[in-house]
């Protein structure tokens, strides 16, 4: 897979963005939804990437840096189309957005992601993230699992 910088508001990342949603939306009611819109995922704090497999895009995922509750990047949109999963292209994307978060000099990296989803639970206990309490404009609900992790 390779990844670059994608712009969130082309049309495949457009198609991505909404399998993703979809998702999310069978899994969860709206007031335990916290996506990120295009237009947001645009914004000069945020730096989005795709994962390309033959020209194609199949995963994305973006984090914004933030100074609401100290200073700390939250990883957002993490997404890996159904048929590409199991190949280790989310690892691939969390490296490269923790990467950039290291270069930013950005030692804390933050996210959020649901009770449903233990998949991705998974994933991010298995690079070292730990679970803490809602950070930032969260608000405690039952069905979010909030992580951290300290970048080196």
């Amino acid at each position: 897979m390779k990844i670059k910088l994608t712009d969130p508001a082309s049309e495949p990342c457009i198609l991505l963005i909404a399998q993703s949603d979809r998702y999310l939306q069978s899994l969860y009611p709206p007031e335990s939804q916290h996506l990120e819109s295009i237009t947001a995922l645009k914004m000069p704090n945020v730096l989005f990437i795709g994962g390309y497999f033959d020209n194609k895009l199949v995963a994305c995922g973006a984090v914004k840096i933030l100074n609401d509750d100290g200073c700390y990047g939250e990883i957002k949109r993490v997404f890996v189309s159904e048929h590409y999963r199991g190949r280790g292209f989310s690892k691939q994307i969390m490296a490269n957005l923790e990467q950039h978060l290291i270069n930013a000099n950005v030692a804390m990296v933050r996210l959020e992601t649901g009770i449903k989803q233990p998949k991705a639970l998974a994933l991010y206990r298995s690079l070292g993230y730990w679970v803490r309490e809602p950070f930032g404009k969260y608000q405690p609900d039952p069905l979010s699992v909030f992580m951290e992790k300290q970048l080196s």
